[in-house]
């Protein structure tokens, strides 16, 4: 059986944005959203899957991925957030992670998602994603946060506890490239990373720092805990060895969720690129759930539309009867 480091060191036949002979390969196309460009792919057919991607980087970056989920039977739909991958600004009014997902509802109106969706975030994105869920309950199934900001803790020493509001600027720095670029993973990862990553800093220099400076010291503990008293259903994820979103960050973020499946993994903050595979075994429980909520949703809306229809039918039957038709 192939390992997470034999996966993580296998070569791949490049990704296409034609879906003619695979069809789980995303398709790339642009929207308006709110009167602005937006960028984003989507591929596959079943429950809508959502997936929100980290801070400087953009939809493409996770195409393999994603192919994993479109293979479980989802349509999955994946933004260029605001700012990256071609997508317009927020305005400069709407800047906060409240903007932000107030933009992801509009997406989902603009590309005709109605229904419930399963929300995915990795880092940036799953802040995005809790204030989706927080703010806009009726748009989400259930949600997954992998390595997500969020947490309030940055660090942790006995019973003393230093927040997110007092990490510096250059602890944030120093872990940046071993967490997103681990040796082991560096032949696969970087250039994947790259493709996105200096096309968005050559764009928009602006948004990738001020949407870091958002990531960095995100507390989402309020948001977390209405989650919580709502019973949402919540899968979170996180690497081992990630030092951008340490350890007591992800301890925070459980302890404010009120223990929901919180699960770890090998690997560094950048895991489901370099193991697409694991990040597809692991989401294959989630995927299936979502599958059979929606199914029994669907059963449900039959069932009670049923007796309508019925009593419907004898009312028409008896508007239409002729007087003397009954003795």
């Amino acid at each position: 059986m192939a390992t997470a480091d034999d996966r993580a060191g296998a070569e791949e036949p490049p990704d296409t944005d034609l879906t003619e002979h695979e069809p789980s390969h995303l398709v790339w196309q642009e929207i308006e959203v709110e009167g602005r460009p937006a960028r984003f792919g989507s591929a596959g057919e079943g429950p809508p899957v959502v997936f929100l991607h980290g801070w400087g980087l953009s939809n493409r970056t996770y195409r393999r991925a994603l192919k994993r989920l479109v293979e479980q039977g989802v349509r999955v739909w994946a933004p260029a957030l605001p700012g990256f991958g071609g997508t317009a600004d927020l305005p400069p009014d709407r800047f906060s992670l409240g903007g932000y997902a107030s933009w992801v509802v509009a997406f989902l109106d603009a590309v005709g998602v109605g229904e419930p969706v399963v929300l995915m975030g990795h880092s940036f994105g799953g802040g995005v994603a809790i204030q989706v869920a927080h703010d806009h309950p009726d748009r989400v199934r259930s949600l997954v946060l992998v390595n997500s900001i969020g947490g309030s803790a940055w660090r942790r020493s006995g019973s003393a506890v230093r927040s997110m509001a007092e990490r510096p600027l250059w602890d944030w720095g120093i872990h940046f490239p071993s967490d997103i670029l681990p040796l082991a993973q560096v032949r696969r990862v970087l250039p994947v990373i790259l493709a996105d990553a200096v096309p968005n800093l050559v764009r928009n220099p602006r948004a990738v720092w001020e949407v870091g400076q958002l990531a960095r010291v995100a507390d989402l503990t309020f948001e977390l805990e209405e989650l919580k008293r709502r019973r949402l259903p919540v899968v979170v994820l996180w690497g081992e060895q990630d030092r951008l979103v340490p350890r007591a960050s992800f301890e925070a973020l459980c302890e404010a969720l009120g223990g929901p499946d919180c699960y770890t993994v090998e690997g560094s903050h950048s895991w489901l690129l370099a193991d697409p595979d694991a990040f597809g075994e692991i989401m294959t429980n989630v995927v299936g759930a979502a599958s059979r909520a929606r199914e029994e949703e669907r059963r449900e809306r039959r069932r009670l539309r049923w007796p309508r229809r019925h009593r419907r039918r004898e009312l028409a039957s008896v508007e239409h009867a002729r007087p003397g038709d009954e003795r």
